[in-house]
Formats: structure tokens, sequence, C-alpha cells
């Protein structure tokens, strides 16, 4: 693996996880209620399901779920209601400047762990995670040289890269807040439980290339 196919990994690994996505809706209001600082509890979360899927894949277990119509489907649907589940959930919110909602200290009571679980659970339940990095990864990866260090270099940059947008994400939402009226805050909740819900539907929808 040479360094240009690295950067090319890195430049379209960026275009992917810059377009809005699960994870990164959750880092922009994970930004907002709570702000960048426990957000990054968030990230670590998204970060570790990186890992989980580079390795799964690397496994062959994106293989399987492409060759098995039952186990693709199964992690599907838990998928889909999960991502349903929360988007419900902020569309029920009263909005990130609500006072009930926060906690002494002025932020929204929530623990680090749910914070980490919930960006965590978002990415491992989506089945298109594993197709993608099935049939994306692959094509950086040398035949020749060693598959396990080269698997490890691409998760490593695929992370960071995630990592830095979620921080992006996060501290964008973290500002706006400061700037919105709870009204404002309110919408900007239902907008990312809405889109939420669209993924959802999205993944309900998705079927196998083989299907």
């Amino acid at each position: 693996m040479t360094e240009m196919t690295v950067l090319a990994f890195a430049l379209v690994a960026f275009i992917g996880i810059a377009t809005p996505g699960p994870t990164v809706l959750l880092a922009l209001t994970n930004g907002s209620k709570f702000g960048v600082r426990r957000a990054v509890f968030g990230m670590i979360g998204a970060v570790m399901s990186d890992f989980v899927l580079i390795g799964a894949v690397a496994l062959g277990l994106g293989a399987l779920l492409a060759a098995s119509e039952f186990w693709f489907t199964v992690v599907k649907w838990i998928g889909v209601c999960y991502l349903a589940f929360l988007g419900v959930m902020l569309l029920r919110s009263k909005g990130t400047l609500d006072v009930s909602m926060r906690s002494e200290n002025g932020n929204p009571s929530a623990s680090s762990a749910a914070i980490f679980l919930k960006s965590f659970l978002v990415a491992v339940t989506n089945p298109k995670g594993y197709l993608f990095f099935s049939a994306f990864l692959p094509q950086f990866i040398d035949p020749s040289g060693a598959q396990v260090e080269q698997y490890a270099v691409l998760a490593l940059v695929f992370a960071g890269i995630d990592f830095m947008v979620m921080f992006g994400y996060a501290a964008l939402g973290s500002q706006a807040v400061r700037l919105l009226r709870k009204s404002g805050a309110l919408w900007l909740d239902r907008i990312c439980g809405g889109a939420l819900l669209t993924l959802a539907g999205s993944l309900a929808l998705y079927r196998r290339a083989s299907a």
C-alpha cells in the first residue's frame, strides 16, 4: 500500500463521511444539547463502531451479509427500528433549550455512557455500513501485502477523519444553539429527528445488490 493509495482513500472517505448520515446528525444534536466536550463521548462511540465494522469486514462478515438474505434482513431491521426510535425521540423533544431537560450545571442530563452507546449502536446496526466497507476497502488493499496491517491502516485513517468531521458538526451544533431561541432549538431537533426517520425509511427500503 503506497502513500498515494492512502491519500486517495482519505479523500474518498472524507467525502463519504462529510455527507450527513446518522452519526454526524447525532454529533450535531449532541453538540447542541450537551456541548462539544460531552459530545466527544458520542464521537468515540462512532469511532469504535468504525473499528468494529472494518474488523468485521476483514473477517468476512460483510461478505456474509451480502450472501445471506436472512442475516442481512435481521441486521437491517434492527437498524431501522433503532434509527426510527431516535428520530421519534427528537421529534417529541421540547427543544434543546428547554429548562426541564437541563441538569444543575446548565447542560441536558444524560450519562456519558448513554451518549457513547447511542452513536455506537447507530453504526453497528446498519448493514449498509458492512456492505459499503466490503465493496470500498478491497479497492485500496494490495493483495500481495499483509492484509491485517493494511486494514489496520485504513481503519485508523477512516476513524481519524470520522472523528474530525463529527467534531466539526458538534461544534457547529454547539455554536448554533447559542444563537437560536428556544423555538429555533426546537426546530433543530425536529429537523434532525425527521432526517433520522428519513434515513430509517431509506434503510427499510434498502436491498442487497444481489437481491
